[in-house]
Protein backbone atom coordinates (compact mmCIF):
# COMPACT_ATOMS: atom_id res chain seq x y z
CA UNK A 1 0.00 0.00 0.00
CA UNK A 2 1.51 3.12 -1.05
CA UNK A 3 0.56 6.98 0.50
CA UNK A 4 0.83 8.65 -3.56
CA UNK A 5 0.52 8.65 -7.25
CA UNK A 6 4.33 10.13 -7.34
CA UNK A 7 5.30 7.09 -5.14
CA UNK A 8 3.16 4.39 -7.54
CA UNK A 9 4.76 5.85 -10.71
CA UNK A 10 8.30 5.38 -9.36
CA UNK A 11 7.83 1.79 -8.27
CA UNK A 12 5.77 1.09 -11.04
CA UNK A 13 8.43 2.52 -13.72
CA UNK A 14 11.07 1.12 -12.17
CA UNK A 15 10.52 -2.44 -13.43
CA UNK A 16 11.89 -3.77 -10.16
CA UNK A 17 8.96 -5.74 -9.63
CA UNK A 18 5.94 -6.97 -12.20
CA UNK A 19 2.78 -5.57 -11.24
CA UNK A 20 -0.50 -6.69 -12.25
CA UNK A 21 -3.12 -3.90 -10.83
CA UNK A 22 -3.51 -0.88 -9.44
CA UNK A 23 -6.23 -0.03 -6.95
CA UNK A 24 -6.34 4.09 -6.37
CA UNK A 25 -8.60 6.13 -4.53
CA UNK A 26 -9.62 9.08 -6.54
CA UNK A 27 -8.48 11.97 -4.02
CA UNK A 28 -5.12 10.50 -2.62
CA UNK A 29 -3.90 12.37 0.14
CA UNK A 30 -0.45 12.97 0.03
CA UNK A 31 1.52 14.25 -3.47
CA UNK A 32 -0.02 16.13 -6.32
CA UNK A 33 -1.41 13.59 -8.54
CA UNK A 34 -4.94 12.30 -8.26
CA UNK A 35 -6.07 8.41 -8.59
CA UNK A 36 -7.08 9.65 -11.96
CA UNK A 37 -3.89 10.77 -13.13
CA UNK A 38 -2.37 7.75 -11.95
CA UNK A 39 -4.11 5.68 -13.99
CA UNK A 40 -3.83 7.78 -17.36
CA UNK A 41 0.02 7.79 -16.90
CA UNK A 42 0.07 3.71 -15.90
CA UNK A 43 -1.88 3.18 -19.13
CA UNK A 44 0.55 5.54 -21.04
CA UNK A 45 3.16 2.99 -20.37
CA UNK A 46 0.70 -0.52 -20.46
CA UNK A 47 -2.92 0.57 -22.52
CA UNK A 48 -4.36 -2.86 -21.12
CA UNK A 49 -3.11 -2.33 -17.57
CA UNK A 50 -6.23 -3.49 -14.99
CA UNK A 51 -7.51 -0.48 -12.92
CA UNK A 52 -9.67 -0.41 -10.61
CA UNK A 53 -10.95 3.16 -8.73
CA UNK A 54 -12.38 3.63 -4.76
CA UNK A 55 -14.13 6.79 -3.97
CA UNK A 56 -16.98 8.38 -1.80
CA UNK A 57 -17.62 11.09 -3.95
CA UNK A 58 -16.43 11.71 -7.02
CA UNK A 59 -17.72 8.90 -8.59
CA UNK A 60 -20.20 10.71 -10.97
CA UNK A 61 -16.53 12.37 -12.60
CA UNK A 62 -16.03 8.64 -13.84
CA UNK A 63 -17.22 8.90 -17.29
CA UNK A 64 -14.93 12.15 -17.99
CA UNK A 65 -11.55 11.77 -15.73
CA UNK A 66 -11.55 7.52 -15.77
CA UNK A 67 -9.52 5.47 -17.88
CA UNK A 68 -11.36 2.65 -20.19
CA UNK A 69 -12.32 -0.64 -19.16
CA UNK A 70 -11.78 0.19 -15.59
CA UNK A 71 -14.30 -0.49 -12.76
CA UNK A 72 -15.27 2.21 -9.74
CA UNK A 73 -16.42 1.02 -6.17
CA UNK A 74 -18.26 3.91 -4.61
CA UNK A 75 -17.33 3.90 -0.44
CA UNK A 76 -18.20 2.05 1.37
CA UNK A 77 -17.77 -1.63 -0.66
CA UNK A 78 -17.35 -5.03 0.89
CA UNK A 79 -14.00 -6.56 0.64
CA UNK A 80 -15.51 -8.86 -1.39
CA UNK A 81 -16.01 -6.53 -4.35
CA UNK A 82 -12.87 -5.19 -4.40
CA UNK A 83 -11.67 -9.17 -4.97
CA UNK A 84 -14.45 -9.49 -7.85
CA UNK A 85 -13.36 -6.14 -9.41
CA UNK A 86 -9.53 -6.85 -9.22
CA UNK A 87 -10.01 -10.91 -10.42
CA UNK A 88 -12.49 -9.57 -13.34
CA UNK A 89 -9.92 -7.40 -14.80
CA UNK A 90 -7.29 -9.08 -14.22
CA UNK A 91 -8.90 -11.97 -16.38
CA UNK A 92 -9.65 -9.72 -18.82
CA UNK A 93 -6.25 -8.85 -20.13
CA UNK A 94 -4.26 -11.13 -22.00
CA UNK A 95 -0.83 -12.40 -20.28
CA UNK A 96 2.54 -10.60 -21.17
CA UNK A 97 5.19 -12.15 -21.91
CA UNK A 98 8.57 -10.45 -21.01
Amino acid sequence: MLSSAEEALTLFRSGMKEYRAVVADVNLLKGTLSGWELARQLRQREPTFPVVYMTGAAANDWGSQGVPNSILLQKPFAPAQLVTAVSKLLNAVPPTHK
